[in-house]
């Protein structure tokens, strides 16, 4: 709220929202704070105590939606980010600190970047989710726990540190125990029977003699290749080289793993919180990197890295298996095991889109309509073989058009037709074949389909419905182009 009204800063105000009949506090800013205005407080009660108190309503969800996106934001920092609600985030940075000179920078450059946002941060480094957790609400904060030395920093802090409710809380501090030092060592039966299994549960956590699970703000992709940036990037020529070396990196994982990219996303973590985005897909495994970098290199004019990138993500959402195809010494890979087939159609989808790139297998049906299936890989084999005997068109229209038709009868070929209010004279023709309904698949009249060619020499498939009666007006279609 100080971030979107910078007045804020400067007076003492609070959120509220009813329950029960009641206006309730639901948070406070420093300043109304150490007036003594609390969370829970009553705004009754609290207008007594400050009467010029500022009073906003809270709005629901909106803590958790923020404390998301500060999730998203952190993603920069290591890809697993998990919420911890209300005001927390856990995040696992295995392999990572090295990347910012040690875990103490990293830990530093973390709070610090936060805090110039406005935020009041406090941090922890530890082998376990729990010792982090306590650490860096009850410790000095940032704290770096050295390997192992979970358990000799967790003994001077107030049993509230381990994540139990507060009805433990207070039997704990009724008995004398109000530090964690002063029962971690005892046995478990004990505690056990005292207070239940939740309390040992929290201690094995924060020990690490028991495993604790985050769920990622966005899953994991496990290939994936970062780039952080010691000075923010602006230039194209910039984005090229950082594009250059992920694509190598990822590409000699693949190779190792027998797999190549499908489908890969660049993200670029500009300096003002923002994400740039760019995406490829093949049509076949590739771990071609010049390949896949010419596919990128057509959409880099589309990233703006305004203020400057600080960290680039390359990942690799879909993968497969690449398969090696013998060739033979005197021939060549042809049809559509050639990888430059392959590569030609990834790059014309680039330029003028994926959706207008269309391959087709032939279907077991007589209509038709479904005697085609579309397909998006190179690798589906066909289950049965085109039908040649008969001509067949190249554009197959998705749903018949109906067109008006002179032709004599009964069975002979149409002699013009009107087209897009257009008058095609027919001077070439063949026909009919006879197409019957699948009636297990819905009833209907069976189809004559013509082949016919105009005086300008283009060519349709027409069809007419039924049998001829004289009573009947015919109805005729035409059903495909053939270029």
């Amino acid at each position: 709220m100080t971030r979107r009204r910078k007045e804020l800063a400067d007076i003492p105000f609070v959120l509220v929202s009813p329950d029960h009949g009641r206006m309730i506090i639901r948070a406070v800013n420093p300043i109304a704070h150490r007036q003594g205005i609390e969370v829970d407080m009553v705004l009754a009660d609290a207008r007594v105590i400050i009467p010029s108190l500022e009073v906003i309503d809270d709005i629901p969800s909106l803590a958790e939606r923020l404390l998301k996106n500060l999730g998203e934001w952190c993603i920069r920092y290591t890809p697993v980010v998990a919420m911890d609600l209300p005001s927390g985030l856990i995040l696992d940075i295995s392999g990572c600190a090295h990347l910012w000179g040690g875990e103490e920078k990293y830990i530093l450059s973390i709070i610090n970047r936060l805090t110039d946002i406005g935020y009041s941060v406090r941090a922890a480094i530890a082998d376990t989710i729990g010792a982090a957790w306590a650490l860096a609400r009850f410790g000095k904060s940032p704290l770096v726990i050295p390997a192992s030395g979970q358990a000799t920093a967790l003994l001077d802090l107030p049993t509230a540190a381990l994540r139990i409710d507060t009805a433990a809380v207070e039997r704990l501090n009724k008995l004398g125990l109000k530090k964690i030092g002063s029962f971690i060592h005892l046995p478990g039966t004990a505690l056990r029977r005292r207070f239940g299994t939740e309390l040992l549960k929290k201690i094995d956590q924060a020990l690490g003699k028991e495993e604790e699970y985050i769920e990622p703000i966005i899953p994991v992709i496990p290939f994936q290749e970062r780039l952080p940036c010691i000075d923010p990037i602006v230039t194209a020529k910039g984005i090229e080289i950082a594009l250059e070396r992920l694509i190598e990196g990822i590409c000699s994982r693949l190779s190792k793993e027998i797999k190549g990219i499908r489908q890969a996303r660049l993200l670029c973590y500009r300096v003002d919180g923002k994400i740039q985005q760019i995406a490829i897909s093949t049509s076949k495994a590739s771990v071609n990197t010049l390949h896949l970098y010419k596919l990128f290199e057509l959409q880099i004019a589309t990233i703006e890295p305004a203020l400057g990138i600080e960290l680039f993500v390359l990942e690799a959402p879909v993968v497969e298996e690449t398969y090696t195809v013998q060739e033979k010494i005197w021939g060549k890979v042809d049809g559509l095991n050639n990888n430059k087939l392959a590569e030609l159609i990834d790059r014309l989808a680039g330029k003028i889109g994926a959706q207008y790139i269309r391959r087709f297998l032939p279907a077991e049906h007589y209509w038709p309509e479904r005697s085609l299936q579309p397909t998006l890989s190179l690798q589906e084999n066909l289950l049965t073989a085109w039908k040649l005997d008969r001509p067949r068109p190249l554009y197959l229209l998705q749903k018949p058009l109906p067109i008006e038709v002179t032709a004599p009868i009964p069975d002979y070929p149409p002699m013009l037709f009107r087209y897009q209010g257009k008058i095609h004279k027919i001077i070439k023709a063949d026909g009919p074949e006879r197409i019957e309904q699948e009636w297990w698949l819905q009833q209907g009249e069976h189809r004559d389909y013509y082949y016919v060619e105009d005086e300008s020499g283009y060519r349709y498939w027409l069809f007419r419905l039924g049998h001829y009666q004289l009573e009947k007006k015919h109805q005729w279609f035409l059903h495909g182009l053939f270029g």
